[in-house]
């Protein structure tokens, strides 16, 4: 059986889906971000980065999201062998290597403000906006845009059928769908109505608690 090391609100929430969807057996062990919404001592007494997820299995303690995700879906339908693999496995890269850094620097900048002092606050909110207007937001829109145009050939990120690809994919564009408006991308809003019907999501959302996307990590 494996155990999924769960943080709240976090990129794990993406591997108890995965474990539904693909019927394995598994407990959480819930961990709880501190009042700083950090994660917790319990995290890096089990690996040095103290980041969820974590995984055990067979002993081992599986780390990173997209290894994790790789490594138990391979050999099932959720991640074939060749081309049709590749696919699937060039998003598990993505999702983290691309479409992750600037939301999470969207994220972190949008607390800037009201951690400076009083009176530096208006100039913190004028970097953070000139910040966002000269490359993050140019920088979004064209990875909604590729999720767009991709979507809208199959409806899915990788062939015609839910794969892993769209399990690593659902935190990213859950992130961006609280931080930008998608309502011009109706490909995208759609695959995330279909996701979200899923039991197996459903299931995962009972099973790790509350969940909104909203945080980085």
């Amino acid at each position: 059986m494996l155990i999924i090391h769960h943080l709240n609100e976090s990129r794990s929430q993406r591997v108890i889906w995965l474990a539904e969807e693909l019927g394995l057996p598994y407990r959480i062990q819930h961990h709880s971000r501190g009042s700083d919404y950090l994660a917790p001592e319990s995290l890096k007494r089990l690996h040095p980065l103290g980041k969820a997820p974590l995984v055990e299995r067979d002993g081992q303690i599986l780390a990173e999201t997209g290894f994790i995700v790789e490594t138990l879906a391979r050999g099932t339908d959720l991640l074939a062998e060749g081309p049709a693999g590749d696919a699937v496995r060039y998003w598990l890269h993505y999702a983290e290597g691309s479409a992750m850094p600037p939301l999470v620097m969207k994220l972190v900048l949008s607390k800037v403000p009201d951690s400076a002092p009083r009176l530096m606050r208006p100039v913190a909110r004028a970097l953070v906006a000139g910040v966002n207007k000269a490359y993050l937001g140019r920088e979004l829109d064209r990875h909604a845009a590729f999720w767009e145009q991709t979507l809208a050939r199959s409806g899915w990120f990788a062939g015609d059928r839910l794969t892993a690809a769209d399990v690593m994919m659902s935190f990213p564009v859950e992130m961006a769908a609280l931080r930008s408006d998608l309502s011009t991308r109706p490909a995208t809003r759609d695959w995330l109505t279909r996701i979200h019907a899923r039991p197996a999501y459903v299931r995962a959302l009972q099973a790790g608690g509350p969940y909104s996307g909203a945080a980085a990590g």
